[in-house]
């Protein structure tokens, strides 16, 4: 079917090839579409700002460093708790062997998951006896990855995390 003369007229400007004599660029100026992008300025900030703000992302650890192979158990009392994501952390003071008190962090879940088994933010507070049941980091520094936890009321709770406490 022939279109008539008028018609072609009007479809020919819009018609334009993009894969031969320049067709995407000459679309671009025709439509006023800048085709170079500067790599400086406020874009190329903002683009290195959100790498380096997604970066710990995918840092994000399991148990790889933890040691899933022992369980310890930890008595002492509540210093701070902050519910935060990704983990819930609970600082403790420990009196070690030597009576000498030692600082821990017990890393737990995220405070969604703890509130799913009955946890809130009221659980705890600083001065709380607890005692804890979870794996150390295997860097040696005092941060243990909670399992397990005895309230100042006696009350326990037991926190699963997948495939990080299979056979324990």
């Amino acid at each position: 079917m022939a279109y008539p003369q008028d018609m072609r007229s009007i479809l020919s400007p819009v018609i334009i090839p993009l894969t031969s004599h320049g067709g995407i660029e000459k679309l671009a100026r025709n439509w006023g579409f800048t085709m170079k992008a500067k790599l400086s300025g406020p874009p190329a900030l903002a683009a290195v700002l959100l790498f380096l703000v997604s970066v710990p992302i995918f840092a994000h650890h399991g148990a790889a460093s933890y040691d899933i192979s022992k369980l310890t158990t930890l008595k002492g009392t509540v210093t701070n708790i902050q519910w935060m994501n990704p983990h819930a952390e609970i600082f403790i003071e420990v009196n070690d062997t030597t009576s000498q008190a030692q600082k821990y962090i017990v890393e737990s879940v995220s405070p969604l998951g703890l509130s799913r088994i009955g946890w809130t933010k009221d659980s705890l507070k600083p001065g709380d006896q607890i005692t804890v049941t979870g794996n150390l980091s295997k860097n040696g520094t005092h941060i243990l990855r909670l399992k397990k936890i005895v309230f100042p009321t006696g009350k326990e709770l037991t926190i699963q995390s997948g495939e990080d406490y299979s056979g324990q």
